[in-house]
């Protein structure tokens, strides 16, 4: 088996090398926030809009960390896990606060940002699965009200996540006081009265790249799109629903709260966006590959 390398604070190392202190504050308080980016054929994808998004992430924070080198750490990363002619794979990355003794407020003396990235090799939805589509349920948001940050104090999503799981579906939506907000780990749109719509990007939700990259295919594809709040009513009204992610790309939900989505098929809306979304990650794709590196 490969040994998985990692990047930890400058160095590469095998994964079961790496070591973090038992006071780092990202481990006792989860003050740290994380990034990731697909990567196709090994040539990470958006790259840039994620890391803007993590140095905004640092800076609301108060984390003082640069972001520059961690685009050289990625290819790094893919070059030295053999995944360069990877299908699709992952580029993570977590920056903390760093190691000091616990406390609540910041250390009173600087500390060195704890920075840890790793690469794998993701299974990409197959055509037959995506025909199939996939089932969502919907939940009460219990979130904190900044979760436009994307820091990795998550667990309200993976209590949310295993209740998907315990249900037997793929995704859990967020609701909060009659408004559909976002899944788990990713953005939900639905097709009402022909209009692409999503959440509109507040604190409540991430503003995800994936999300604004799809308002872009809506437009140059022509599809009428619009954010906006809408009603946990209309959502299960909807013709059609997916989701969109770094990991997720574009997916559709054919089944809400154990109940037919339109057709109980993907819809052509999907389609036509997941079959663009596809094409601009491809090898040979061309849109604006400039944003891609």
């Amino acid at each position: 088996m490969q040994t998985i390398i990692v990047h930890l604070n400058g160095d590469y190392l095998p994964v079961g090398e790496a070591r973090v202190s038992v006071n780092d504050r990202g481990f006792l308080f989860a003050d740290a926030v994380y990034e990731a980016i697909p990567a196709y054929m090994g040539r990470c994808f958006l790259r840039e809009r994620h890391l803007a998004r993590l140095a905004r992430g640092l800076e609301t924070l108060r984390i003082e960390a640069d972001v520059a080198p961690l685009a050289d750490v990625g290819d790094e990363l893919i070059a030295r896990n053999d995944l360069v002619s990877a299908e699709f794979s992952v580029f993570y990355m977590q920056v903390t606060r760093g190691a000091a003794p616990r406390t609540h407020a910041f250390p009173r003396e600087a500390v060195a940002p704890t920075v840890y990235a790793f690469a794998k090799a993701l299974v990409r939805t197959t055509p037959e699965r995506w025909e199939r589509g996939f089932g969502a349920i919907t939940l009460p948001d219990q979130r904190w009200a900044r979760a436009d940050i994307k820091t990795t104090g998550l667990l309200p999503n993976v209590l949310a996540q295993q209740a998907a799981v315990e249900a037997d579906v793929e995704d859990a939506i967020f609701i909060r006081e009659g408004m559909v907000q976002e899944g788990t780990h990713n953005n939900v749109f639905a097709v009402l009265g022909g209009e692409v719509t999503t959440a509109p990007a507040t604190n409540h939700i991430l503003h995800g790249v994936t999300r604004a990259f799809t308002l872009e295919l809506c437009a140059g594809l022509g599809i009428p799109a619009r954010e906006r709040a809408f009603t946990v009513d209309e959502l299960r009204d909807a013709e059609e629903i997916f989701f969109t992610g770094t990991t997720t790309e574009v997916r559709p939900t054919v089944e809400l709260d154990g109940r037919p989505v339109g057709s109980g098929r993907p819809g052509e809306v999907t389609r036509a966006l997941s079959e663009a979304y596809r094409r601009a990650v491809a090898p040979e794709g061309t849109v604006d590959a400039s944003r891609t590196d």
